[in-house]
């Protein structure tokens, strides 16, 4: 498979930079694969899970807030936060969650109340795939 360069950046470090064959981004309209060739593109992240496929295993990330961009042959994702699913441990998680209910609890407004509302679904599913993925191994 023909692969392309994924860049993959938070706040405090480069993360991951190299040769795939395709990643899936959590999108914030949903989550988009990128192979080799893909046409231009901008999108904002939602929390979720980043799939890294290359060479060995598939790497799977735990992403929150950011950008997706592809451009010149380029993925180029900036992340808010970034975590290795092995390394995620379910209280962050969970704090994430109480921080999102306390949100909609406090939101004044219905496009407020609509944004902090999918914000803890998002969340609440992401909670769900660990739990999943966690129980597979």
């Amino acid at each position: 498979m023909t692969t392309f360069t994924f860049e993959l950046v938070s706040p405090e470090r480069q993360l991951f930079s190299g040769a795939v064959e395709q990643v899936v981004v959590p999108g914030s309209e949903g989550e988009f694969g990128v192979l080799a060739n893909h046409a231009p593109f901008v999108s904002s992240l939602r929390p979720g899970i980043l799939t890294i496929h290359g060479e060995g295993q598939p790497k799977r990330l735990y992403v929150r807030g950011g950008f997706a961009e592809v451009a010149d042959g380029t993925l180029t994702v900036l992340a808010e936060t970034a975590t290795a699913v092995e390394d995620l441990r379910a209280d962050q998680i969970d704090a994430e969650i109480k921080e999102a209910q306390e949100d909609l609890a406090d939101a004044k407004d219905d496009a407020t109340r609509a944004k902090a509302a999918e914000q803890l679904d998002q969340l609440n599913s992401v909670k769900a795939v660990l739990a999943s993925a966690k129980s597979t191994h």
